[in-house]
């Protein structure tokens, strides 16, 4: 769950048939924390679905078996944290078998972070300080990292373990991207970020082989368009820029319709970290011919201020 991003839990819930899916959030990585919950339920409160969770510190607060519950559910979701403490305390209370039953049954998998990495063959966890491979469930054939624009330290070591041998190859994600698998098979590629994308990285003969992977821009209504530009930003090829006009920084003639022009031959003659007061509005000496012609090379540019600052030279 993105604070101020809702795209991508937007796209889970169009991955159920489901009128109002039932949704479970697991945020047993996270060691159940009431941060991830409340931000649960205050992404999904509002929405056509029925949002639920299950604190695995706290069972005791369940009304009905941990299995009718988690079988009851149209899409699990899980939340990030530590992918070694979330498959041990999975497996403790045998949730880990709960899921790939669910799984088999067309209940939809979904997670954040560790919440992602577990349903792979392996990972990359930071539960020690320093990230590390890790073996997940494997559900999915191949591995996963996940945050590999945001924690640039976990992608290093994942690419060390591909090449190595330690976890089979896989994905490497940014934040802000999805992968959806449908039958063990990666059919589409989102994000919910512009400018984010993925790779899948082999090893082969102890080398590593990378191909990109251009995800789709959810909210754009198709694959490649580009994001929606705000209202006072346009492209240049399809609105060319206007001159635009200003007054008159030298204040002579007071006049609103000289053009920029007059303001850059300004800069280029004072630096632009010196100030002047205002000139007393009085009646100007006309400069000399040659100042003038110096001056107003272009005919845009302002000569009543050519030739105050012509006079104002003289002083």
């Amino acid at each position: 769950m993105e604070p101020t991003n809702p795209l991508l839990d937007d796209f889970v819930l169009t991955l159920t048939s489901a009128p109002e899916p039932r949704v479970l959030f697991l945020p047993t990585a996270s060691g159940d924390t009431t941060t991830q919950i409340n931000a649960f339920y205050a992404r999904f409160g509002g929405r056509a679905c029925v949002p639920t969770h299950v604190s695995l510190f706290r069972l005791g607060d369940l009304e009905r078996p941990l299995d009718e519950v988690v079988l009851a559910q149209d899409i699990v979701y899980v939340g990030g944290g530590s992918m070694r403490n979330l498959l041990a305390i999975w497996r403790a209370h045998g949730l880990d078998q709960l899921l790939i039953q669910a799984w088999r049954q067309g209940t939809v998998l979904a997670g954040i972070s560790a919440g992602a990495m577990c349903w792979f063959q392996g990972g990359v966890t930071c539960s020690s300080g320093q990230p590390e491979a890790i073996a997940g469930l494997g559900l999915l054939a191949g591995s996963l990292t996940v945050h590999a624009d945001g924690e640039p330290e976990r992608l290093p070591v994942w690419l060390a373990s591909v090449r190595e041998g330690a976890i089979p190859g896989g994905w490497a994600a940014d934040d802000g991207v999805g992968l959806l698998f449908r039958d063990q098979q990666l059919e589409r590629v989102v994000s919910s970020r512009p400018g984010a994308c993925a790779q899948r990285v082999d090893a082969l003969a102890g080398e590593l082989v990378r191909h990109r992977l251009e995800p789709e821009l959810l909210g754009t209504g198709g694959h490649d368009r580009p994001a929606a530009l705000d209202d006072d930003v346009r492209r240049p090829e399809q609105d060319p820029p206007q001159r635009r006009l200003r007054r008159c920084p030298l204040r002579f003639c007071g006049s609103e319709r000289h053009r920029s022009s007059c303001a850059r031959l300004w800069d280029r003659v004072f630096p632009k970290k010196l100030s002047f007061a205002p000139w007393p509005r009085r009646r100007l000496a006309r400069s000399p011919r040659s100042m003038l012609q110096w001056r107003n090379r272009s005919p845009d540019r302002c000569r009543r201020c050519a030739a105050g600052y012509a006079s104002r030279r003289s002083w």
